[in-house]
């Protein structure tokens, strides 16, 4: 007799886990084929990676997966990556879709998981706002149902008057149209109040005054800025020429690949539509946490291995960069350890040009993004090849390939 695969045709969604089992152990049992524990292992793994995540459920592993809250000096609003979508080729080729995203910062980590497609993502941050803000743009992916109305509510905008952009509209129309309006307090105020109702009422996750205050501090940010909002190195800053180098949300959004081609999640309805739908599943979870702390990132391996999971992708951006010069890149690199990889599992790396450029920079761009195989950056760490920053990100690296 040939070999048994589970009959995924079972497991259709919003049916009883227990009747999966049942399902799926009668079925082994009666043809005789290996272990009936085998056969519920693959149902319940499939089960677990196809079902929603509750509210409960989410605001449990939010609340405990996560560290203390940490310090970095920028508020990290949007990006500073101009060639974030540089290695998308790339990524397509070597890297799986499914499986788990491991990601830090904020908007970016969105257009990865649109075009990878994972099944789970978590977002590791050292910064309590940065868990904050992703629970406020979580609500915000929530109650829109296109992207003109996410964008609209993210800056307060309101889409009034004619020439509404709706959905299917062209990216720069759905920009041009809100860069163009002004913002609005009484748009903000009700729409503060609905994303502060989702996050305890809906998602069940209480918010301390200071979390209050972290919300309303980011979501004022963007009404005052809209689409010109940028990154920010020191809390409250916002604003004026020495930012003139740093890209805005708006800018962000039209960046093209190597090839010319936009790439950003907002850019199509269909990338759109797969983020909200994971946000809706809640699997897109954020987590305080050092990646060379002792509990968040070791939590979240600890997971993806008890669900069944494989890690496609981890967004690292320049988090290393700091881990050398604190002297905890080691305790990092146990961390990665414990992460469930494969041969196609892949960093995601984002190096600034600052004192020495590197070999691969695309002229123009203020960082340059890489990949590399986490299987090579163990094998590399254990040969003692990694004694500095520089070292890691020009050793194994793989560039972003020029037309």
């Amino acid at each position: 007799m040939g070999s048994f695969k589970t009959p995924v045709f079972f497991l259709r969604k919003g049916a009883s886990s227990f009747h999966h089992v049942l399902w799926v152990l009668a079925i082994a049992l009666a043809l005789g084929i290996g272990p009936a524990t085998q056969a519920w292992q693959e149902a319940r793994i499939e089960q677990v990676q196809t079902e929603d995540i509750s509210a409960a459920g989410f605001s449990r592993i939010v609340r405990e997966f996560s560290e203390e809250d940490g310090f970095f000096r920028s508020d990290n609003f949007v990006s500073n990556e101009t060639s974030y979508l540089h290695i998308l080729d790339k990524l397509r080729v070597m890297g799986g879709s499914g499986g788990a995203y491991i990601g830090v910062g904020p908007e970016q980590n969105f257009t990865y998981i649109a075009k990878m497609r994972p099944r789970i993502a978590f977002i590791v941050d050292i910064r309590r706002q940065a868990m904050i803000q992703h629970l406020m743009l979580k609500a915000i992916f929530q109650l829109s149902e296109n992207r003109a109305e996410f964008l609209s509510r993210l800056v307060s905008r309101p889409l009034t008057g004619e020439d509404v952009p709706g959905r299917g509209a062209p990216i720069d129309k759905i920009l041009a149209y809100l860069s163009a309006s002004p913002a609005s307090e009484e748009y903000f105020t009700a729409n503060l109040a609905s994303i502060r109702k989702l996050i305890q009422n809906d998602l069940q996750f209480p918010l301390s005054s200071h979390d209050q205050q972290s919300l309303e501090y980011v979501f004022t940010a963007f009404r005052q800025e809209g689409l010109d909002i940028q990154y920010r190195s020191g809390t409250g800053n916002w604003g004026g020429p020495q930012w003139a180098g740093f890209p805005s949300l708006k800018e962000l959004v039209l960046e093209s690949d190597l090839h010319g081609r936009p790439g950003n999640f907002l850019v199509t309805d269909e990338d759109y539509a797969f983020v909200r739908d994971l946000q809706r599943r809640n699997r897109i979870i954020p987590v305080v946490g050092n990646f060379s702390g002792t509990k968040a990132l070791a939590a979240v391996a600890d997971y993806l291995k008890k669900n069944g999971y494989t890690v496609s992708a981890f967004y690292t951006s320049n988090v290393e960069q700091y881990l050398f010069a604190n002297g905890t890149f080691a305790a990092f690199v146990e961390n990665v350890r414990k992460l469930p990889i494969t041969e196609k599992s892949l960093f995601i790396r984002a190096f600034p040009n600052m004192r020495e450029p590197h070999p691969a920079r695309i002229p123009g761009h203020r960082l340059t993004t890489l990949l590399q195989k986490v299987s090579d950056f163990l094998q590399d760490y254990d040969k003692s090849l990694y004694p500095d920053y520089w070292s890691l990100v020009t050793t194994h690296y793989i560039a972003a390939e020029e037309p």
